[in-house]
């Protein structure tokens, strides 16, 4: 089989040997279905330890369902979601969010990929009027679509405002060991410690098969929150293969190192690509992403080599993604490609 190479997305990234081994080793007997196994008990005990004792974490299958089992739990119809305009829920979900929550999505611009409280401030001036939808969760994603990270402290701002308006913070985690690698800080100092309410935590990104999970860290949120995955199609039968996956991910520190390992890609590849002045990057690389525009000539012989995403065809805007198994040789071996892209 040819070797192929994608620098499109880190969900084309194979399973982490120590995940797939983790599987196996838990395909052995019979196993208690629907999560009362003893390997989905140690899964809600580690994200305990990272989040801290009072969160309650539900695995789910996909970063959709999290997202969308979050939202429809926390609203109701008449509510309305703010979110950046770039948000995931906004353009990657094919409208579940809206179908299943029947919320209004407000998207804010957010060129960098991040809204901010006097953004949101005008929305609440309708509260208490029949007429308009009532604003009722903000929804950030951490890392950002555009690659970018809030900041412990802009979360924070973000929470205490979210407090004083009686809203409710969740966050879209789908590449949240990126995040926590990025800004060198724990999962519990940047999630749980600013005030975040809910998050749909990621693993496919990070070396899982599949298998995402809502942590809510307000335990009163959680109620009944068990009645919400089953109707929302997220309850798996077989939890123990979902659980295996967590275990491996949150021992010893692996969502760290892989997070790590491709958010230094990520760099070195932009290290690389400021020698090329037909390049121009157009977001800070902060975790595993790289934004550039690129002459659209060069993108047609690229895309010949390789397989990748063009983010905004009317900028030649290109996104290019590292993940835990990019190797230093791969990195190499492209910006030699897109040199000789620009050269022909």
């Amino acid at each position: 089989m040819q070797k192929f190479k994608s620098f499109a997305s880190d969900n084309n990234a194979p399973v982490h040997e120590s995940v797939m081994r983790a599987i196996l080793e838990v395909n052995q007997g019979d196993a208690i279905a629907y999560g009362d196994d003893v390997h989905t008990l140690k899964t809600e005990q580690l994200f305990k330890e990272q989040f801290g004792p009072q969160a309650k974490a539900f695995l789910v299958f996909n970063g959709t369902g999290a997202n969308v089992s979050a939202l429809s739990h926390l609203s109701r119809p008449f509510n309305a979601i703010v979110c950046a305009d770039k948000a995931h829920i906004q353009h990657d979900e094919c409208g579940a969010p809206e179908k299943f929550t029947g919320c209004k999505l407000h998207a804010l611009p957010a060129p960098d990929g991040k809204i901010r409280t006097g953004q949101i401030k005008p929305l609440l001036h309708s509260t208490g009027f029949q007429h308009h939808a009532q604003t009722r969760i903000i929804s950030i994603t951490q890392a950002t679509e555009l690659g970018t990270v809030y900041t412990t402290e802009e979360i924070t701002e973000i929470a205490q405002f979210a407090r004083e308006n009686q809203l409710i913070l969740h966050m879209d985690g789908a590449r949240i060991a990126n995040a926590a690698a990025s800004l060198g800080v724990s999962m519990r100092e940047m999630v749980t410690d600013t005030g975040v309410d809910v998050l749909s935590f990621g693993g496919t990104k990070n070396g899982m098969m599949l298998g995402e999970a809502v942590v809510f860290l307000e335990p009163e949120l959680a109620e009944d929150f068990m009645y919400t995955r089953k109707q929302s199609m997220q309850l798996a039968s077989k939890m123990r293969y979902l659980s295996a996956q967590f275990n491996a991910l949150l021992s010893n520190d692996l969502w760290l190192q892989n997070a790590r390992h491709a958010n230094r890609m990520a760099s070195l590849l932009s290290e690389k690509l400021s020698a090329l002045p037909q390049v121009q990057i157009t977001q800070p690389v902060q975790t595993n992403g790289v934004f550039a525009i690129v002459p659209k000539p060069a993108i047609e012989k690229l895309k010949r080599k390789y397989f990748f995403y063009v983010w905004d065809e009317g900028r030649s805007e290109v996104r290019w993604m590292t993940a835990f198994n990019t190797t230093e040789e791969d990195i190499e071996a492209f910006v030699k490609a897109i040199r000789e892209a620009l050269e022909d």
